[in-house]
């Protein structure tokens, strides 16, 4: 909804991601003074379609509309991007069926470079209902020693210093620098910024850290292709279970 340049972005590349998936998809592109009974009533509709699996509203929406209201709005069980409170409580207790999809896409990163999270030091840079939250309960589950870092943490540096993997989703461009990084680190920058220069950059001084780290994920390029892959893989996990259900 409105005019919000990243969200054309990345709503662009979930339709290629469909189309190169030969996957079925609707794109609404509505005004920016559309009202919430008319997003509500379009969602609506779209719960009703047998034919459409997953549903997700591109955010942020625009300032009169409220998020919470249309999250909630979408069926658990078309809820791809795992928001619905029904879906986060799933994740909570680890018996879920989606994850939101950058916390996913991290996962599978660590997974296939062979990265081990049981008894490691991990810390979360970053709190929010998108990928700080989760990701903590994720690395939990396999066993990891999470620490969640946010505005009033105090001696960050010191915090990070320690971490085993390392997940910067503070939304600053190069926020984090070589002295946060204990040397061998897996580092995973979640941040999509720009840099002084108006250069697309992540969350962390790739220049600095880079030499540093045992692994480290680029910016474009890293955490942004797997985010849209677990879009693709929730969405077929949501039709296979509607069709169990027929």
């Amino acid at each position: 909804m409105g005019d919000d340049s990243a969200s054309k972005v990345y709503v662009a590349n979930k339709e290629k991601a469909c189309a190169e998936l030969d996957m079925y998809s609707e794109m609404y592109a509505l005004p920016g003074d559309t009202t919430e009974e008319e997003l509500i009533a379009l969602v609506d509709k779209l719960n009703e379609d047998p034919n459409i699996h997953g549903i997700l509203a591109q955010l942020p929406l625009p300032k009169h509309l409220d998020d919470k209201t249309i999250i909630n709005r979408i069926r658990p069980e078309k809820d791809v991007d795992a928001f619905h409170p029904v879906n986060v409580g799933k994740i909570m207790i680890g018996d879920f069926d989606f994850v939101p999809c950058t916390p996913a896409g991290i996962m599978e990163l660590i997974h296939e470079s062979g990265v081990s999270v049981e008894g490691k030091e991990c810390v979360v840079i970053g709190r929010s209902n998108i990928v700080g939250k989760p990701m903590s309960m994720l690395l939990l589950h396999e066993n990891g020693t999470v620490t969640t870092c946010h505005s009033r943490t105090r001696d960050l540096a010191e915090v990070t210093g320690r971490a085993d993997i390392l997940v910067a989703a503070v939304g600053i461009p190069k926020f984090v620098k070589a002295n946060m990084v204990k040397p061998g680190a897996v580092v995973i920058d979640v941040g999509m910024d720009r840099d002084e220069q108006g250069k697309l950059c992540g969350d962390v001084d790739f220049d600095e850290v880079e030499p540093i780290a045992g692994a480290i994920t680029p910016v474009p390029g890293g955490v942004g292709p797997m985010t849209i892959a677990m879009l693709m893989k929730n969405t077929l996990t949501a039709a296979k279970r509607a069709h169990e259900k027929k």
